[in-house]
């Protein structure tokens, strides 16, 4: 079948601020070492769940963001 990877893969949220927190956060992109480390082997759907996941990990920290 039709793969949907053909789409272009979705793009790491790294934005250069590598520093991880106590909890092993990035304070950048707000993924654990362990998403950024295995992001390469994941498919897009992967990806957007990382993505959503950094997404409440963000509001968290960052409540007015």
């Amino acid at each position: 079948g039709q793969s949907l990877m053909a789409d272009k893969p979705v793009a790491s949220p790294c934005n250069s601020i590598c520093s991880l927190n106590d909890e092993d956060i990035c304070q950048g992109c707000f993924r654990t070492a362990d998403e950024i480390r295995r992001w390469s082997a994941l498919d897009n759907d992967q990806r957007l769940d990382v993505l959503l996941a950094c997404g409440e990990r963000n509001r968290k920290v960052n409540p007015f963001y």
